[in-house]
């Protein structure tokens, strides 16, 4: 067998993964490049790929970066099933809409401005009947029941502990009276962490694809990164500051409003004005309350008592435009959680815009941040950055605080990958940069004695 890389190689978007057997053509994720415009302009379906040609599409999780270039696949020929779990499905729907109403939008703009400069239209990438084609070939399969995928390929999908839905998936993958198990790890969550359950690892595999997006770091404790983050709140409190957390809709944003929940609950910090400015965000807040069954014991009893309610009384949700620049003449202290993540986009653009010459001001960086993108030059220290066209001095305080990460660390793909090398599988790394690659390996290594692969973009490994 073989297995082609279409994204997530030596990169950390993109995840695509093209399984060929002698009976078989399976895609393992179809997700878009996001951060640098060198990498978004990867955002296609190659020729190679054979769209036409799939059977089938198993996806980890809804995250655009995995599921994102499934419109594209579809306009491609792909008329398939696209298998996932019930948290996942309504997860990438929500997602790709928003995509596609972001590029719809944004062509739109595009197309006014090339009509006066009398230059040839565009047409968006993909469209919302796109993604509506996209949600018609799902098939919903839950956890831990293992299914026919087509001939010659078996699957289950566990818990990967990353966010709502999300799974690692095991395939029996059989061929000349043969047969091997392949898990692709997905994006894995962290153990011990609040509101997801633990992920599960393999007890058995022959070939493992393993991300390591912080395969080179460890979290700090989250007891830490708890009193880090109070201690920021506080003293941005204290000077009456606007308080800016880019924030992904799904997963980081019901974290860190879980955390803020539990500070006024003890009184750690007074309750303040918090507002929740992203309509994708709101709506994925939603998706979790109502799919609270697959949240951890402490998450359920919070939700079902309706203490996390009771401790978010000041909370505001932002649906429109308008409710979103009434912020503007709000003053400090208050708490603006808003998209996307990496300050790429959204409405997160326009408050660092009007926010980050101000001194009084902090900017949290709850995760991971691209190269390219403005999140990473925050991150990184820039004194200046360009947003929206305009160069912004940075005067705000800017605090990466890593331990937020829905992302296994070092130690957590560890011990996700120990069980499973008693027999030692092949390892392939992928979904990394290439640091973060080369120190995982290392780590394996020592730990393990496996020597990793790690392919490059559009490279073949045969099985």
């Amino acid at each position: 067998m073989h297995v082609t890389l279409f994204g997530a190689a030596n990169e950390v978007t993109g995840s695509c993964y093209l399984l060929r057997s002698e009976s078989a053509r399976i895609l393992v994720d179809c997700g878009m490049f996001q951060g640098s415009e060198r990498l978004e302009l990867q955002n296609r379906i190659p020729a190679q790929l054979g769209a036409k040609t799939v059977n089938a599409v198993l996806l980890t999780h809804g995250h655009l970066d995995h599921c994102g270039r499934l419109p594209l696949l579809t306009k491609a020929g792909f008329s398939g099933p696209i298998f996932a779990t019930e948290g996942t499905a309504a997860i990438a729907k929500l997602i790709l809409s928003d995509a596609a109403k972001i590029e719809e939008e944004d062509t739109a703009r595009e197309n006014r401005q090339r009509k006066k400069d009398h230059l040839p239209l565009i047409k968006p990438v993909f469209r919302l009947r796109d993604v509506e084609q996209v949600c018609r070939q799902f098939q919903i399969i839950n956890y831990n029941h293992w299914f026919d995928v087509t001939l010659g390929v078996k699957a289950q999908f566990v818990e990967a502990g990353h966010i709502l839905g999300s799974s690692s998936i095991l395939l029996d993958v059989s061929e000349n009276e043969t047969s091997k198990r392949l898990v692709f790890s997905g994006d894995l969550g962290r153990f011990d962490a609040p509101i997801m359950c633990d992920p599960l690892p393999p007890e058995r595999a022959d070939i493992v694809f393993l991300e390591s997006t912080y395969g080179d770091r460890n979290h700090p404790p989250l007891a830490k990164t708890l009193e880090e983050f109070e201690s920021q709140l506080k003293a941005a409190i204290a000077r009456k500051g606007k308080i800016l957390i880019p924030t992904f809709a799904v997963g980081r944003t019901q974290q860190i409003l879980y955390q803020i929940a539990a500070m006024i609950r003890r009184g750690a910090i007074a309750a303040l004005p918090i507002y929740l400015d992203s309509p994708m965000a709101i709506a994925a807040t939603e998706l979790y309350t109502k799919h609270i069954v697959f949240m951890d014991e402490e998450a359920q009893n919070l939700q079902l008592t309706g203490q996390l309610e009771t401790d978010l009384t000041t909370l505001k949700t932002c649906q429109t435009a308008e409710e979103s620049k009434a912020l503007n003449n709000i003053e400090g202290p208050c708490i603006i959680l808003a998209g996307a993540g990496m300050c790429n986009a959204g409405r997160i653009l326009h408050h660092l815009l009007r926010n980050l010459n101000s001194p009084e001001t902090l900017v949290v960086i709850v995760g991971y941040q691209a190269k390219g993108s403005i999140g990473r030059d925050l991150i990184e220290g820039a004194t200046q950055v360009k947003i929206l066209g305009e160069t912004v001095r940075v005067r705000a305080t800017v605090r990466g605080i890593g331990g937020f990460s829905a992302h296994a660390d070092q130690k957590d793909l560890l011990r996700w990958l120990r069980p499973c090398t008693t027999t030692p599988p092949k390892v392939v790394l992928t979904h990394g940069e290439s640091h973060a690659i080369d120190q995982l390996a290392y780590a394996i290594k020592k730990e393990f004695d496996i020597s990793c692969l790690k392919p490059k973009q559009g490279e073949t490994l045969q099985f």
